[in-house]
């Protein structure tokens, strides 16, 4: 990813609509996954700033490792108080085969060349204990690409079929999956599809503040949408992608 971008995210991912709304959709889907299960020790493979690994480590009391290749988003990580944080890459990871009960890897496989992804989507799986379960959040849609794509280095999106394969050939049963941040796709469709050709601007984050009113609005559909994966029903299309599979093999 752009390291310009951790910078970004660091003064934006604590409120920012986008990222509490996605992360309440991750937290009702895989709740059902995780109850009554011990999470004796979870990776998150490519932690950014690491505040996802952070929230888990102090609200769920999980045993979170987490890891990222960059050192700047691993800076962040440490000043925030993230525990344990390891520099790796997750096409090698740095870990026995069978070290983690959960495994979760938000907006990563996107970064990775197109070619590539079965590399990481093995390595994810090889560290995976038997009946442990993976969590992958991936960006959608190829007509969906952006300024903001560019700038943070996107290489690659999925389709539903795409990821569902790649998970599959890795000794990992899917359990659920589908597209998320789904209401708002008419108004990202309007924005990177015209909006963004007529401008012709240079690529450029995506990440900035909203006003309290405009925040409140745009997080009030993933909130909706928390509520509707929450209650085990999937969505046909959307922006990202998510995924819960559990190691068989």
């Amino acid at each position: 990813m752009n390291p310009r971008e951790f910078a970004n995210i660091a003064q934006a991912e604590k409120d920012l609509w986008w990222y509490r709304g996605m992360r309440r959709i991750l937290f009702r889907m895989l709740e059902p996954f995780v109850a009554g299960r011990t999470v004796g020790r979870a990776l998150e493979a490519g932690c950014g700033t690491g505040y996802l690994s952070h929230l888990m480590q102090q609200e769920l009391h999980w045993p979170v490792v987490p890891l990222d290749i960059s050192g700047e988003g691993l800076r962040y990580a440490r000043e925030m108080g993230t525990e344990n944080p390891v520099q790796g890459d997750i096409s090698r990871l740095p870990f026995a085969d069978r070290s983690f009960d959960l495994v979760i890897s938000m907006d990563v496989l996107v970064h990775v060349p197109r070619g590539e992804e079965h590399l990481a989507a093995r390595e994810l799986a090889r560290v995976l204990a038997r009946g442990g379960l993976i969590v992958l959040r991936v960006a959608a849609l190829d007509v969906l690409r952006s300024r903001h794509s560019k700038f943070i280095a996107e290489r690659q999106r999925f389709t539903r079929r795409r990821l569902m394969r790649l998970v599959a050939g890795t000794g990992v049963r899917v359990l659920r999956c589908t597209y998320v941040n789904s209401l708002l796709l008419p108004v990202a469709l309007a924005k990177f599809r015209v909006w963004e050709p007529l401008l012709r601007r240079p690529p450029a984050s995506g990440v900035e503040p909203s006003t309290p009113w405009l925040d409140s609005l745009l997080y009030a559909p993933l909130a909706l949408e928390a509520a509707w994966v929450g209650s085990g029903r999937n969505l046909p299309v959307g922006q990202s992608l998510l995924l819960i599979g559990e190691k068989i093999l």
